[in-house]
This record gives structure tokens, C-alpha cells and sequence, in this order.
């Protein structure tokens, strides 16, 4: 199927020279996506190994008995069901949490900064929110419990539909790379239609002229997915220094996996358009009489 020899002139076929440009395009356009759903996928990942199974209470300052409050809302929350760890976390971390988003010199230390306790669930259990919510009410008025579990499960949907939305754009891609393939290979069966004819006279099957199409389909699909993944890279890498230049933004980076799979598409481009060529050749040449 691979043989370098042909009988029919394609590589005259103006047509032709366009379609290589027409998969970089379309190449360059599923690995932008299908890099996105990577990237959501490890997020996603990463996020639920990291908050799965923790609590975040939160006491605001008054100004008075702020520790009295804080000691007695950890008293409850130790000997809650369910809590295998609290730690109250200190000024500084606060501080350094909030620096990222309202820099070095905005006097954070300033700030009524309420007081946080971050709590671990243990493996397998439970913490019933509302009766913790209510205990910490009793000892410590205004204290709020934040479930990151919630918060995670509606961010989890969120990557989920946009993954989905990057399935269905590829399968339009790959949808709009067949057509291409059919619409080039009818074309070329039109230009060396009497070259065809010629062909069967001498005893040349279906199959043979399928395989000089499929070929040349294969190779211009080798050479488009190529050129698109040469103009893929330097996008990703470039959005992956963008996103580590502006901290506030998540890590767009990819892993060798995730290029490794990424630079699999060419290849694919290339096999559906050697595929599609072959079919549309053998279904039209049947049909002709």
C-alpha cells in the first residue's frame, strides 16, 4: 500500500497542493484543543487529591476575645466526628496567602484579617456541616464553614462540560478534514478520469488506482499534520510562560505524556485521510459503469 510508484500524474493536481495547508490548519486547531482537555484533566486531578476531604472555618475578628473565640471553636471542632486534623492557620500565612492578589506593599497587616482553621477529614468519613456550623455558632458567633467538597464537585462539572465541548470541536475537525479528503479525491478522479479508463483497459483493478489516491493523500496528511504541529508547539509553549509569568493563573504546562500524545495526531490526520481517499475512490469507481 505504501509504494512510491503511480501511475496517474496527482502530484500535477493544483488542488492537491492546497490540501497539505488545509490539515495544518485543522491539526493545529485539535491539538489547541485536544491540549486544552489535557491540561483540564490534570487540574482536575490535581485539585481533587488536593481539597477532597477538607473543611475551611472561618471566624471574623471583633477585635476582642478573637482568641478566646478561636480556641473554643477548635475545641469543637477536635472533638468533632468525622475531623482527623485543625490547625488554626498564623498571620503570616494569611498574609502570604493574600500578597499574591494584593501585592507586597498594600499593609495587609493592617487588615482585620478573620482567622482561619483548616480542617482534614478522615479517609471514609463524614463531617455533618450544618451540626458543626451550629456547634461553632454556639462559641463562636458569626464562624462560617466553608465545604470544599461542594465547591469542587460544581468545578469538576464545569471542567467536564468543557472538555465535552472540546470533544465536539474536534469531531468537527476531524469531520471537516474527511470532507476535505472526499471533495480533493472526487476532484482528482474527475481531472485523470480518462487516465483511469486507460488504466482498466490494460487490467488495472479498483483497488490499484484506490492505493495511488490513498498514497498521495497519505503523504500530503503527513506533511499538512507536520506543519500543524510545528505551529502548535510554539502556541503551547508560549501559553504555558504566559501562564507561569501571571502567578494568579493555574499551570498550563504539559508533561512528556501529554506531547507524546499530542504529537500522535499528525499521524492520525494522516491515516483518516488515507482511509477516506481510499473509500471514496473504491465507492466512486464502483458506481461508474
Amino acid at each position: 500500500m505504501f509504494s512510491r510508484r503511480s501511475d496517474l500524474p496527482l502530484e500535477r493536481d493544483a488542488l492537491g497542493g492546497f490540501l497539505p495547508w488545509l490539515i495544518a490548519f485543522m491539526v493545529y486547531l485539535a491539538i489547541i484543543a485536544l491540549a486544552g482537555v489535557l491540561v483540564l484533566e490534570t487540574m482536575a486531578g490535581r485539585w481533587d487529591k488536593g481539597m477532597s476531604g477538607t473543611l475551611t472555618v472561618q471566624i471574623p475578628a471583633t477585635g476582642k476575645d478573637d482568641d478566646r473565640r478561636l480556641e473554643a471553636a477548635m475545641g469543637v471542632i477536635r472533638a468533632t466526628p468525622g475531623v482527623f486534623h485543625a490547625e488554626a492557620l498564623g498571620t503570616g500565612r494569611l498574609m502570604a496567602l493574600l500578597e499574591p492578589w494584593l501585592g507586597a506593599s498594600a499593609g495587609i497587616e493592617d487588615f482585620p484579617l478573620p482567622r482561619l482553621i483548616d480542617v482534614e477529614v478522615a479517609s471514609g468519613s463524614r463531617v455533618d456541616v450544618a451540626a458543626l456550623s451550629r456547634r461553632l455558632a454556639a462559641v463562636a458567633p458569626g464562624a462560617t464553614v466553608d465545604d470544599h467538597g461542594v465547591w469542587l464537585n460544581r468545578l469538576i462539572r464545569l471542567i467536564r462540560t468543557a472538555e465535552i465541548l472540546a470533544a465536539v470541536v474536534m469531531a468537527l475537525i476531524g469531520l471537516a478534514c474527511v470532507g476535505t479528503v472526499i471533495f480533493t479525491t472526487r476532484t482528482g478522479l474527475a481531472i485523470h478520469q480518462e487516465a483511469i479508463e486507460v488504466l482498466h483497459l490494460i487490467g488495472a483493478q479498483d483497488k490499484y488506482v484506490a492505493r495511488q489516491f490513498a498514497n498521495r493523500a497519505l503523504s500530503l496528511g503527513l506533511r499538512g499534520g507536520v506543519a500543524g504541529m510545528a505551529l502548535a508547539a510554539p502556541t503551547l509553549l508560549g501559553l504555558g510562560a504566559l501562564a507561569r509569568s501571571m502567578e494568579v493563573l493555574p499551570d498550563f504546562s504539559l508533561s512528556a505524556v501529554h506531547w507524546g500524545v499530542l504529537a500522535g495526531l499528525p499521524l492520525i490526520a494522516a491515516l483518516i485521510a488515507m482511509v477516506t481517499a481510499r473509500v471514496t475512490v473504491l465507492r466512486t469507481l464502483a458506481r461508474m459503469p
